[in-house]
């Protein structure tokens, strides 16, 4: 299968994890049962924050959207594997190819800048308490998201538009169970160095950015806190931190690791980590925040018991 030129149709053959059937099977199983998961976990979070009006505040503004953005995360690339699977095909077509690129790349960007709002909250809420309520005005909350929104969609269209211009040959088998830009940047026949110094540097910018400004944040969230006069109130200002730490290493601890080196040193160790940062972080978000927020579990008891009680009422 040969393209001759731009406007031919071509498809991607996605051979996903394992070679094996036994191997897909479990895969499979194991896909099915993380993205019903994160679904259910992330749609909680934000029902318990949406019903809660004491979790009307910054903060969980912040996670709202960040659990939407995990549903979003993994709803572009689980769900087509899955079907994939239950069809016996392996097959995208290119120009769904391109779409899964497009806001694979948005959403993944989009994690990242929500983490880097959420530590520069963290910072104003713990180092500048008296002035919080000003600072993080609702209306600065909502223009920091919907900034973050536009640089990652226009980060993604310039991506996917130099991905277009590249040209596919015979060879169309990714070792993965998306398109993954990195692997399919390996397929093509064309000179793909433009496509790779547009990585390192905006992709690379984008990337680097938020978490900067993340790294900045907890610096001076920690200076400020070792100048607390009692390990009381130093251990109570870091635990408000420690589920949003959690997460930001689970993230960028995969990404940094895949996406920090040119597309033609792209590994099935990478493609491991990859599976990783999109199907099990989204997953374990949920969960890392209830677990560890007194706020957040007494808003989800509050809604379950309203459920239980509903239900009750109705039989």
């Amino acid at each position: 299968m040969v393209r001759e030129n731009q406007s031919t149709a071509i498809e991607f053959l996605l051979l996903g994890l394992a070679g094996q059937s036994k191997e897909e099977e479990v895969i499979f199983g194991m896909f099915l049962w993380m993205y019903l998961v994160t679904v259910c976990g992330n749609f909680l979070i934000i029902l318990a924050i949406s019903c809660d009006p004491h979790l009307h505040t910054p903060m969980y503004f912040f996670l709202a959207n960040l659990s939407s953005v995990d549903i979003c995360f993994s709803s572009v690339t689980v769900p087509k594997a899955l079907v994939n699977h239950v069809l016996g095909s392996k097959s995208i077509s290119y120009a769904e190819c391109m779409t899964q690129i497009y806001f694979f790349i948005t959403f993944i960007n989009m994690d990242g800048f929500l983490l880097s709002v959420m530590a520069y909250d963290r910072y104003v809420a713990i180092c500048h308490p008296l002035h919080y309520t000003m600072m993080m005005r609702p209306r600065l909350c909502v223009l920091l998201v919907a900034i973050s929104w536009a640089i990652t969609n226009l980060h993604a269209l310039l991506h996917t538009l130099l991905m277009v211009r590249l040209t596919f040959c015979s060879h169309n088998a990714v070792r993965h169970f998306f398109c993954d830009p990195y692997p399919i940047l390996k397929l093509s026949c064309s000179d793909t160095f433009i496509n790779d110094i547009t990585a390192f540097t905006v992709g690379g910018l984008t990337s680097i950015t938020p978490f900067t400004c993340i790294t900045v944040s907890y610096g001076y969230i920690l200076s400020n806190v070792l100048k607390f006069p009692s390990i009381q109130g130093i251990r109570k200002a870091l635990s408000t931190c420690g589920s949003h730490l959690t997460v930001v290493s689970l993230f960028y601890g995969a990404i940094l690791g895949v996406y920090m080196h040119p597309s033609s040193t792209y590994s099935v160790q990478d493609t491991v980590a990859t599976a990783f940062f999109t199907v099990v972080t989204p997953m374990v978000n949920p969960f890392i925040y209830s677990l560890r927020n007194r706020d957040v579990k007494g808003a989800l008891k509050k809604l379950m018991c309203r459920r239980l009680t509903s239900s009750r009422f109705y039989n």
